[in-house]
């Protein structure tokens, strides 16, 4: 089978530019002893905005791995795939992320609940999970209650799988199943049983489920950093009893989607992959887009002036931009400043707004959400974008790969 490495971070490239500056970031941690395996993702959403098919992702990480001659595994994720957009990605990717959360909440056959309720009955009392301070205590009622909610998308999960399976060949290829996009949080009670529909259905090497708090895309995670903490650990002694229970691959791991610029939650998260040995798949998929900007603003000059041009523009079309990530963003519409106000910015205003460092006061978090969303202006633009990617490609690249290993790696992986 096809086996994803302990470690992992999913690096979205989303105009196909920076691949090379992303994997020098996986180099940089194998010099110092670390083995992070990228894995290049983007969705069929992306695909469709910036007008691209999975080939070419394919193809750029391919070049990438070729020229900086890396010997090492690396994967490219069909992202938040469903069954009516898994065929694009079918002949270009190996890692096939199975995004069921629309399914949850809708009820599985009566007939068929009723049956799972009764196969796993055993888990019914005070189970003793490594790990965790407590019992879990899971009754009768809470088995068919998480079946009602979660079976159907699990069912959904292996329909996917099978589709996949029959176009690449069982253990060619890679799974994860994502939940995180739906309203509520998993328990580790619904994770247990969420694992136990799997494991005859999906062999899954990777889950991300929903986690408390806010997950916003290209800032910090908001919420109680305790109560993560210890839902975090407790997930991860959830996936190796059941692991060891029902036959899971032995490298389940968890993956945190919206995981890029999540620096309040990686010293708790590095605690916890430590204490039980476990791994970890990070997906940072917007934050190397954030950092072309940066690095055209940092250049100066026609790379200033477009990177300019991209904010006004967002501005322009926020509600547009926002609406299909509105449950992932905050934007506070009075702080954003106006497009007249940054014109006259010099780089180093530009830079210290939209660059994620908390403790510098003239960072700018709504500023940053709304460049994290207008990546279709710059697809919009063309070859003129892409042509500015080129000219600014030193910055650009020192930019990426700085923000992946120093922000991203280092704390999470290495030492």
């Amino acid at each position: 089978m096809l086996t994803l490495a302990k470690y992992t971070i999913g690096v979205g490239d989303r105009f196909a530019h920076q691949a090379k500056a992303q994997l020098e970031a996986c180099m940089i941690a194998a010099k110092h002893g670390v083995e992070v395996i990228p894995v290049w993702n983007k969705s069929n959403r992306e695909h469709t905005i910036i007008g691209t098919e999975p080939a070419a992702t394919r193809a750029a990480a391919d070049a990438a791995v070729r020229e900086l001659h890396w010997n090492k595994p690396y994967h490219v994720d069909a992202d938040h795939i469903r069954l009516d957009t898994v065929d694009r990605f079918l002949p270009a990717s190996d890692f096939y992320t199975i995004d069921v959360a629309d399914s949850i909440n809708h009820p599985a056959d009566p007939a068929v609940v009723a049956a799972f309720v009764n196969e796993y009955a055993f888990l019914c009392g005070g189970l003793v999970i490594p790990g965790i301070a407590d019992p879990l205590v899971i009754t009768h009622t809470d088995i068919e209650r998480i079946a009602r909610k979660y079976l159907k998308a699990v069912q959904d999960a292996g329909a996917i799988y099978r589709k996949i399976a029959a176009a690449k060949g069982t253990g060619n290829f890679i799974t994860e199943v994502s939940m995180d996009e739906t309203d509520s949080p998993q328990t580790p009670p619904e994770l247990l049983v969420i694992l136990a529909a799997l494991a005859t259905r999906v062999p899954v090497q990777t889950i991300a489920p929903k986690f408390t708090g806010r997950f916003n895309k290209g800032v910090d995670y908001v919420g109680d950093l305790n109560q993560f903490e210890k839902e975090f650990h407790e997930d991860l002694a959830v996936i190796a009893f059941a692991v060891a229970r029902f036959g899971l691959p032995a490298n389940l791991k968890l993956s945190v989607h919206s995981g890029s610029d999540k620096f309040s939650i990686y010293a708790p998260i590095r605690r916890a992959i430590r204490t039980f040995d476990a791994g970890l798949h990070l997906k940072t998929a917007g934050t190397t887009w954030l950092e072309e900007v940066i690095g055209l603003a940092e250049a100066g000059g026609d790379g200033l002036a477009l990177a300019k041009e991209i904010y006004a523009t967002a501005l322009t079309k926020k509600d547009e931009l926002c609406a299909p990530y509105a449950t992932v963003i905050d934007i506070d519409a009075a702080k954003l400043p106006s497009a007249a106000v940054v014109q006259g910015w010099t780089s180093k205003q530009f830079l210290s707004a939209l660059r994620h460092d908390p403790a510098n006061p003239a960072f700018n978090p709504h500023l940053r959400q709304l460049v994290h969303v207008g990546f279709k202006v710059a697809a919009k633009m063309g070859d003129r974008y892409l042509k500015m990617l080129t000219t600014c490609e030193t910055t650009i690249a020192r930019n990426v790969t700085g923000n992946l290993f120093d922000r991203h790696i280092m704390p999470l992986f290495v030492g």
